[in-house]
């Protein structure tokens, strides 16, 4: 299937709700970012723009059943509709990204909340976070083993708690002390997640699978601001405790509405060591690079320099959406201008950028 490479979506209608300031990750005087002046109809800017992703890695044609596809279609086209749903409504982007990302939770087939695969003593630890691009509010878990939906949590932590990272039997216990539902490990338990984990052990303790499976979302609201929120099992066989980019503010994920929002995919350990989704952010700022050069140069230059591989996706201000991958493929899906709901599953779908 063909696409646009930087889609064109419709404007929400209605200004979006701003989540308030924390104080406990600000100091109350501090100045908030200006927002970007409301647009004229025609402008080139668009309005609202959504967009998801599935993971990077390879999914050539014929790898997997049309069942399967659909499956995989219907879980992208459920998220986005979700996300642009509430942004059509007035909703803020942090809402968005939340939500669509609960979506893909919910779904077995990608490497979140249940569908999450299992580490080397077949377990799930589940990481996640969550940016707001308005002041940067953000909020991440690690090593969680009884939460449904951990970006969810992850919002929690920003919101109710004077810190920005929890990790493992902490964070399970802050989702108790605030009403979140316990979990046991028993939901998370699928049987492909298993097969993965059996045909992994004799391997390299964390040898990735063909498609990562990492979820995310970025939206950009009709008030201006964005958000970004990515989710995740890790790795298939990883060692117990292994946290990777994704709950890693900075490095699997960013919002700023100077900026960008951004949620990444890829080899976690060097995301983390090149703090790739602020350095995409930092070339833009200072630099002075467009979203997609700026994305391009670190997923194709300094990423595959460190020795890695991955994607992005990432979306500017004005709505111009970027999704280069130095793997085969990215799994993601946008909504287009007319509010049709465009998919990418195959490593022909994702061309490099």
């Amino acid at each position: 299937m063909s696409s646009p490479k930087r889609p064109f979506l419709i404007c929400a209608g209605l200004a979006a709700l701003v989540v308030g300031l924390s104080g406990s990750q600000l100091p109350a005087a501090a100045a908030l970012p200006a927002r970007a002046p409301a647009t004229a109809p025609g402008s080139g800017v668009r309005d609202v723009v959504f967009a998801v992703h599935g993971g990077a890695g390879s999914l050539p044609r014929g790898s997997i059943t049309p069942e399967q596809e659909k499956a995989y279609r219907d879980g992208l086209t459920k998220a986005l509709r979700t996300g642009y749903g509430l942004l059509k409504d007035g909703k803020p982007a942090l809402d968005a990204v939340e939500k669509a990302v609960n979506v893909l939770e919910d779904d077995p087939l990608f490497n979140a909340g249940k569908g999450a695969v299992f580490n080397t003593d077949a377990e799930q630890e589940l990481d996640a976070s969550i940016m707001n691009g308005r002041d940067q509010r953000s909020g991440a878990v690690a090593g969680v083993h009884h939460t449904k939906n951990p970006i969810s949590l992850a919002r929690l932590v920003m919101e109710k708690s004077p810190h920005v990272f929890l990790a493992g039997k902490g964070a399970d216990e802050f989702a108790l002390r605030n009403g979140v539902p316990y979990t046991t490990q028993d939901y998370f338990w699928t049987q492909r997640r298993w097969d993965q984990l059996m045909a992994a052990k004799g391997q390299a303790k964390g040898n990735p699978s063909e498609v990562g499976g990492t979820v995310g979302a970025i939206a950009l609201d009709g008030s201006r601001d964005m958000a970004a929120a990515t989710s995740t099992g890790g790795l298939t066989n990883k060692e117990v405790g292994r946290v990777g980019d994704s709950p890693v503010i900075g490095a699997g994920t960013y919002a700023n509405n100077r900026t960008l929002a951004i949620s990444c995919t890829g080899t976690g350990e060097v995301f983390i060591r090149g703090v790739a989704a602020h350095d995409v952010s930092a070339l833009m700022e200072y630099a002075h690079l467009p979203v997609t050069k700026a994305a391009a140069t670190v997923v194709n230059q300094k990423i595959t320099a460190l020795g890695a591989t991955g994607g992005v996706i990432a979306l500017d201000g004005r709505g111009t959406l970027a999704t280069p991958h130095s793997t085969k493929g990215i799994i993601n899906g946008y909504v287009t201008k007319d509010g049709g709901i465009v998919t990418r599953l195959y490593d022909d779908e994702t061309p490099a950028e």
